[in-house]
């Protein structure tokens, strides 16, 4: 599924092109689930942060079968389940390039649909509950808690000790947040949601916009504030200071090496595996509908992951 140039969804056409071959470094990998992230359906319409040349074809993370190696890379990865980032782009096929280093081999026992919804979110989550620290006993508001990344911060926080407010648009979010572990869950779609909450600890906001405002004049002086999303589709803040908080220190997770992201999706991978964490995939569409996921994904009508079936 191919844009060749930048607008609504229905600018998501398929396309059909060469079978890749993996260079250098490289495999193969006949893709059975590529998931989409938020950031892509930006891209697609055409608005910050647009970083692809076009045509293109989206999606960042892949899980399949090794098809084919490069000419350096061992053969015994052939037959392999795996899941992989793919450094941006490709992903939205039924096959994909993805750089050998990349890899991470997905457990027996674990689906390649819960390995496609946590390469991306999953490395996400882990590296937000590192840059905040310590959460045992902290009283911490999730935002989008039944989102994708939201979700696995609601089950990472409570592993760690954390008390869960969530927060979220609409009963049926608040549902899944409230199985997932959430004590207190509280819906932000409407305009009064911060009246009832107390003083939290910390904020992880996935949302920004007006929604991470008032998130951040909930934060107790000494308080975190860890932004690291922008689903409202408005910038998050630079750090607390900046928003008029100098009282709040201001967590963030930084950019990540290559090394990083793999050793951080690969522990999401083994705590699913485990049965430690789970990835909520909420809806899948055919990879020929790739147009009709994007635009459930804008109009806020999916919970958890959304994935393509290959």
């Amino acid at each position: 599924m191919r844009i060749a140039r930048f607008g609504p969804p229905e600018v998501l056409e398929p396309v059909v092109v060469d079978d890749p071959v993996p260079g250098p470094g490289q495999v193969v990998i006949d893709v059975e689930y590529a998931g989409i992230t938020f950031v892509e359906t930006q891209i697609r319409a055409g608005r910050p942060p647009v970083a692809a040349m076009l045509p293109t074809v989206l999606g960042n993370g892949v899980a399949g079968v090794v098809a084919e190696t490069g000419p350096d890379v061992d053969r015994g990865l052939v037959g392999k389940r795996v899941t992989a980032s793919l450094n941006g782009r490709g992903g939205y096929a039924e096959r994909a390039v993805a750089e050998a280093q990349r890899l991470i081999e997905v457990p027996d026992g674990l689906g390649l649909d819960q390995a496609a919804a946590l390469i991306a979110d999953g490395r996400t989550a882990l590296a937000v509950l590192g840059a905040v620290g310590d959460l045992a006993g902290a009283t911490v508001l999730v935002e989008a808690a039944a989102g994708g990344v939201g979700g696995l911060l609601v089950q990472l926080v409570s592993a760690a000790g954390g008390r869960v407010v969530a927060a979220a648009s609409g009963a049926a979010k608040l549902a899944v947040a409230k199985e997932l572990g959430a004590e207190v869950t509280v819906d932000y779609s409407e305009q009064s949601w911060t009246e009832g909450i107390d003083r939290v600890d910390v904020v992880l906001d996935g949302v920004g916009g007006t929604i991470g405002e008032q998130a951040l004049s909930l934060v107790r002086p000494g308080g975190v504030f860890c932004p690291y999303g922008a689903a409202a589709g408005a910038g998050v803040f630079g750090s607390a200071a900046d928003a008029g908080r100098p009282d709040v220190r201001t967590a963030t997770t930084g950019m990540l090496d290559v090394a990083r992201q793999v050793a951080l999706a690969g522990e999401a991978i083994a705590l699913a595996a485990s049965g430690r964490l789970r990835a909520t995939v909420g809806q899948v569409f055919a990879l020929s509908d790739a147009a009709d996921a994007h635009s459930a994904i804008e109009n806020r009508a999916t919970i958890g992951k959304t994935l393509l079936s290959v």
